[in-house]
């Protein structure tokens, strides 16, 4: 067999070296990293292309293909959504994603985006907050302590300096998990044993289960003036955690309309429901927080763009480091136009 080119080689990180990648980073630096890159990208929204996920649902979970291209760079991320996963001993979101090159077509980069979604998801979740969550908030409710929990809280405060965590799951044990792997990271945490006990005296209040229903985490008459919610739990249609009530006196700030109106908490309301793009707020386009007493609140469905901003940091902190191995992905015949010669002369 002939040693295949150069051109044939693609940078591919495993889940071992994206964990090797985040130790040797730093999880707090690594998270602002991302929120960089993600707010940079933010800030030339108009430039990308945009769609709504592509989505494949079934009676059990969601499968989904999230594309976007600034012109010069290409990325996808190919993710599932099975809640009922974790009774299995199996993970709700799995996923892996591509960074090409428009010029040529050509991938860049192959990578898992398991463990790379749950630190971009939490890195937005901070970069929004540092921007709309009142002035000197340390404290944040975190409803739902599953996977993605512990990496919203280190986020939170490597970016907005929370320092008390406010836990509660109706799985106990799901707790108690967050609570230790936050041990000595010099998070407060506070075990709850309801989500009202959750919230109180917190300025951000994260929604985050994975149960597929229109569920009512947070009713209405829970959340009083001046916080900033956090809503990621929301994520497919018939999936909401919030009372309508909330957001009728929120300010609501989202990713993609046509995406969230969906997919997210705005999927109870009417068409005409009043929403700001964030982008318009980094922009100075629109006003984010303008009051102490507001409600601001994020409904965050995850989209396209923060993936490719995700990707374009990894392709950028792999490069030249031990932390991905060529992947032989590509065929590279010596004659462009003679892939079957290079088949045939491989019989050997």
């Amino acid at each position: 067999m002939s040693t295949p080119s150069d051109k044939a080689l693609v940078p591919f990180v495993s889940v071992d070296n994206m964990m090797r990648l985040v130790h040797h980073i730093g999880v707090e630096d690594v998270l602002r990293d991302l929120a960089a890159y993600i707010e940079a990208d933010f800030h030339r929204w108009e430039l990308f292309d945009k769609t709504p996920r592509v989505a494949s649902h079934s009676d059990v979970g969601v499968i989904e293909l999230m594309p976007t291209s600034d012109g010069e760079a290409y990325g996808f991320k190919y993710v599932n959504g099975h809640p009922k996963n974790t009774s299995e001993g199996l993970q709700t979101v799995t996923a892996f994603g591509l960074l090409a090159d428009v010029y040529t077509g050509y991938p860049v980069l192959l990578t898992e985006m398991t463990i790379l979604t749950a630190l971009r998801t939490a890195a937005t979740s901070a970069m929004v907050a540092k921007h709309l969550a009142p002035k000197g908030s340390t404290t944040m409710a975190m409803i739902g302590n599953g996977a993605q929990s512990e990496f919203q809280s280190l986020a939170m405060k490597a970016i907005c300096g929370v320092d008390t965590i406010r836990l509660y799951d109706k799985d106990r044990a799901a707790t108690e998990k967050c609570a230790a792997n936050l041990a000595g990271t010099g998070l407060k945490t506070v075990i709850c044993t309801s989500p009202e006990q959750a919230i109180e005296g917190a300025h951000i209040l994260t929604t985050c289960t994975a149960d597929k229903q229109n569920a009512t985490i947070l009713s209405d008459n829970m959340v009083g003036a001046g916080v900033h919610i956090n809503a990621i739990g929301g994520d497919c249609p018939g999936k909401t955690e919030l009372a309508s009530g909330i957001l009728e006196r929120s300010d609501v700030f989202v990713e993609f309309p046509p995406q969230t109106r969906v997919e997210g908490e705005i999927q109870q309301m009417s068409e005409d429901f009043k929403i700001t793009e964030f982008w318009k707020v980094l922009t100075g386009q629109t006003p984010g927080r303008t009051s102490e007493r507001q409600i601001t609140l994020f409904d965050s469905v995850g989209f396209a763009i923060e993936d490719f901003s995700a990707l374009r940091y990894v392709r950028d902190k792999v490069k030249d480091t031990p932390y991905h191995y060529d992947l032989d992905l590509l065929a590279d015949p010596d004659d462009p136009r003679d892939l079957f010669g290079m088949l045939t002369r491989a019989k050997t």
